[in-house]
């Protein structure tokens, strides 16, 4: 089964959110003395604080009109080891909901071939559990184990197993899916997984949140956290978290952003954290996978963050997993009894009749009544065009592109259209042009495409598991190691800043760690 690519909307979440990472809110966290919390806690409320989010050694409050400054001015208590920022994390994927119809075959993503993770087997037996800190895992999807899969809420998000939108559901398809013969398949499939939603109802969530989340993670098992998010700035509450739950053996994976820049982003700017980039089907870097810059060797001048750069890549440009219920679209167009490749534009419902081609639509044309209109792209905008074959009494619209390769597109947030219309390759006009008669459809589906250092992210995290689940005697860190030591090399020969040590290979690693053992050569 051919599968459709790319949405209909396209919304970058990551892009231009990491320079606003400083949340202008008034939310602070406060480290204490733990046996002193509740006294601190108590002071914080009197001042005016309010109690947003609780971990071991922290909590966080907002402060309504007050800076940094003035928050340290009133809290001047001995039991205070630091007050900080608490500053926003954001998803890092660009949401593509459009894809064809798993849903009468398994389709394996290519990133589980390119990573040769169909060649190693899990061991359910190996009590591995990852944990994903993201927006929730929709509990309508059935590519799920759901017996292996617990969670928890955190204040303000709602219920874990209710999707804040498709980015958990999706990261979650990636790491777990199971082997049903229907759907897609996750690198390790089955995992138990453990969920804690973060993101608030507009996408993003804190540092504190993230921090308290590592505590839940270790506190229900998880062996890998796994997060496909981050921001611009740094948090020295949140880089404890994630440096203890290293310290005691798991394995800490997060994404590296999305701007197609060198900035470091944080949490994958923790030495304590693995930093995943992406690559796409080609083994090519995907142009928006972020690449800080390895810097070492500084003498004195060294900082806590020389060195911390993308450590490996993985399949995340394109990728399909799963989606909440009927989230996602799958489109389809039928010409003259013969199918082609397609893309959803806009409005699900099903169209057919004969065909008329009104050039580039420009404008109303009464030849148009009561049939499929077949148009190319150019002059005028999608949308005017989809607007004119309607007026014109049009059913359905085929837009063909004028340079190679499909068309992926919108018809924009002022849609004022309501019959389907969809996207066709150039390479198809002639056949299309000349067609008699079509179908499209664009109707809801559970799975979906989505490109990002978050689909990258829980790819890694998958393959992770897998091989660890092999090698249970093993640190998170030698796991970590492993894969490094294995990656194969794209881009730059040897270690670069977009590939790190190159493409991940869980075939290789699992050979690797049975002929060398945890500790490696």
């Amino acid at each position: 089964m051919k599968l459709n690519k790319i949405a209909s909307a396209v919304m970058a979440l990551s892009v231009g959110a990491i320079s606003q990472a400083h949340a202008d809110d008034n939310r602070y966290v406060i480290q204490v003395d733990p046996d002193h919390k509740g006294v601190v806690k108590a002071l914080a409320k009197k001042l005016g604080g309010e109690i947003q989010v609780e971990g071991d050694e922290f909590f966080a409050a907002t402060f309504s009109g007050k800076d940094l400054a003035q928050v340290k001015g009133l809290l001047n208590n001995p039991h205070i080891t630091l007050i900080e920022e608490d500053v926003r994390r954001y998803p890092m994927a660009i949401f593509n909901d459009d894809a064809g119809n798993p849903m009468t075959q398994q389709v394996t993503p290519y990133a589980v071939y390119q990573s040769k993770a169909n060649q190693v087997s899990f061991n359910p037996n190996a009590g591995m559990k990852v944990c994903i800190i993201d927006s929730g895992l929709d509990n309508s999807n059935p590519d799920f184990e759901w017996n292996n899969i617990t969670g928890d809420n955190d204040p303000g998000t709602g219920n874990w197993f209710q999707n804040g939108g498709p980015h958990g559901t999706h990261v979650a398809g990636t790491i777990g899916a199971k082997d049903n013969n229907v759907g897609v398949i996750g690198m390790a499939p089955g995992v138990p997984m453990h969920i804690i939603k973060v993101f608030n109802a507009a996408g993003w969530g804190y540092s504190s949140t993230l921090a308290a989340a590592a505590n839940k993670c270790s506190n229900a098992g998880a062996k890998i956290i796994s997060m496909s998010l981050g921001g611009g700035a740094s948090s020295i509450t949140e880089k404890t978290a994630f440096d203890n739950f290293t310290a005691a053996g798991g394995l800490v994976v997060a994404a590296a952003g999305n701007d197609g820049n060198s900035v470091r982003s944080y949490p994958a700017g923790y030495p304590s954290v693995m930093m995943i980039g992406a690559n796409d089907a080609n083994n090519q870097i995907a142009d928006f996978s972020q690449y800080p810059t390895c810097v070492t060797g500084r003498g004195k001048k060294a900082t806590s963050d020389d060195g911390i750069c993308v450590e490996v890549t993985a399949g995340g440009v394109d990728t399909l997993s799963t989606y909440p219920a009927g989230m996602a679209t799958v489109a389809t167009l039928t010409a003259d009894n013969t199918n082609f490749a397609t893309s959803s534009m806009e409005n699900a419902g099903v169209a057919s009749g004969n065909t008329y081609f009104m050039g580039t639509a420009q404008t109303v044309d009464a030849g148009a009544n009561g049939k499929v209109c077949v148009i190319d792209r150019g002059v005028i905008s999608f949308h005017d065009k989809v607007l004119n074959c309607e007026n014109s009494g049009g059913v359905g619209a085929i837009i063909i592109n004028n340079v190679s390769g499909m068309l992926y597109a919108t018809l924009g947030d002022t849609n004022q259209t309501s019959i389907p219309a969809v996207g066709a390759a150039l390479e198809d006009r002639a056949a299309l042009v000349a067609a008699a008669n079509a179908s499209v459809a664009i109707e809801a589906a559970d799975y979906g495409f989505m490109s990002g250092t978050s689909m990258a992210t829980p790819a890694v995290s998958g393959m992770a598991a897998l091989v660890w689940s092999n090698h249970s005697q093993c640190t998170g860190t030698q796991i970590r190691n492993a894969l490094k030591a294995t990656a194969m090399d794209a881009g730059a020969a040897g270690k670069d800043d977009k590939f790190g040590y190159g493409i991940v290979n869980a075939k290789a690693a699992d050979v690797y760690l049975t002929t060398y053992g945890c500790s490696g050569k």
